[in-house]
């Protein structure tokens, strides 16, 4: 494939997932737009609970700023501490933001950055909750592309993202960007779906599945390889495949359609985990 092509075939890609999470936040969420939202009964915060947020966590957050997206807790995996400036790559609804937040303090700062208008426009009158229930301001949502960060170099204590970088068509891109804006001694915190083998070709090719986070994964030692390239040092990689089994067992729209174009008798979780991922920039 020329150059050319593949520009095309990634910005096609960019622009499939930009409009399926537009139609997630115009609904409220990545199941149905009803209470609870599965067809389970499971709801977001169930879900949330699943792949690793306490209680304490989930506690007075804005009404929809959880969108049941998440595939691990890297709020956990970032030990944040008072006056933090924290960034969230592809930060949704805020749910990971106003999380981190409290946990920041007044004195620290978290920014969400997401390419998508319509989860700008939720997250920012979700913010509008957020101050008034918890009297802090420290939160802001930028509009821009995780692979062109809208953050200045060096300015980041702390980068975390939740299922999202698996997206983007550019993941060194997005890793040489981590790097750029942490400060030297700061630290990444992602959560993230990854490959043990090759999807099927079905599922490679499914629009509904690259929204759902899989088909866009990569293999987990290139999680690494890429994390290296971008001069990030300490990496550690922790599979999770519980959360995987959790996500599918929602019965969520996504997932089903994922589920759809496996062998008979295949799971999503005999091919893709969930990955927590920790490092630092020297």
């Amino acid at each position: 494939m020329c150059c050319s092509e593949e520009n095309g075939a990634n910005e096609n890609i960019r622009r499939k997932v930009r409009q399926g999470y537009a139609r997630i936040a115009q609904r409220g969420g990545s199941c149905c737009p009803s209470q609870p939202c599965c067809s389970d009964g499971t709801s977001p915060e169930s879900l949330a609970r699943g792949v690793g947020y306490s209680n304490e966590e989930l506690a007075d957050l804005p009404q929809g700023a959880n969108m049941g997206l998440s595939c691990g807790n890297p709020t956990a995996l970032a030990s944040l501490s008072p006056g933090d400036v924290v960034l969230d790559l592809g930060s949704g609804g805020g749910f990971d933001v106003f999380i981190a937040a409290r946990k920041v303090g007044a004195q620290g700062r978290a920014i969400g950055v997401d390419m998508t208008p319509e989860m700008i426009s939720s997250a920012r009158e979700n913010a509008r909750q957020f101050r008034a229930k918890s009297g802090l301001d420290n939160v802001e949502f930028r509009l821009g592309e995780i692979e062109h960060l809208p953050v200045a170099d060096a300015s980041v204590d702390v980068v975390i993202s939740n299922c999202v970088i698996n997206l983007s068509p550019y993941k060194q891109r997005v890793w040489h960007e981590i790097a750029r804006v942490l400060k030297p001694g700061g630290r990444v915190a992602v959560s993230d779906i990854a490959l043990k083998r090759r999807l099927p070709e079905d599922l490679r090719n499914s629009a509904e599945a690259l929204v759902g986070c899989v088909a866009g994964a990569v293999m987990i030692e290139d999680t690494r390889r890429m994390a290296k390239e971008a001069g990030l040092t300490d990496i550690r990689l922790e599979e999770d495949p519980s959360a995987v089994d959790m996500m599918t067992q929602s019965k969520d729209d996504l997932y089903k359609q994922t589920e759809s174009l496996l062998p008979a008798g295949e799971k999503p979780s005999d091919y893709i985990v969930s990955l927590k991922i920790t490092g630092r920039r020297p």
